[in-house]
């Protein structure tokens, strides 16, 4: 796989605060192209022995391989999770397009 392909990076934040803080950072310093942040998550998982239900911000982030490493530090930075999800998925086909325009914001 190409260090330039396209990826789409999962993160939860607990705070609409916080998922636009990490938008904003990730998309103005050209770490992702485009951030969606959809609201009205709720998360149930397990933590520290308990199994925990909190509402959540998801952020959908596009960006491409080789931001991966910049992009999951800069979310460590800014996240106040302890131990923030933060999930890379191949993008295996999109629109040629907008595909490109991903790749040129993330340069």
């Amino acid at each position: 796989m190409s260090e330039r392909e396209p990826i789409v990076v999962l993160v939860a934040a607990g705070s609409a605060e916080s998922a636009e803080a990490i938008a904003r950072a990730l998309v103005g310093e050209r770490l992702a192209a485009c951030v969606n942040v959809v609201p009205g998550v709720r998360s149930i998982y397990r933590w520290q022995g308990e199994v925990v239900a909190e509402a959540e911000w998801l952020l959908v982030i596009k960006s491409r391989r080789s931001r991966f490493a910049a992009l999951e530090a800069r979310v460590r930075a800014l996240h106040p999770y302890q131990v923030p999800e933060i999930i890379a998925l191949d993008v295996v086909a999109g629109s040629t397009p907008y595909l490109d325009w991903l790749l040129a914001e993330t340069e």
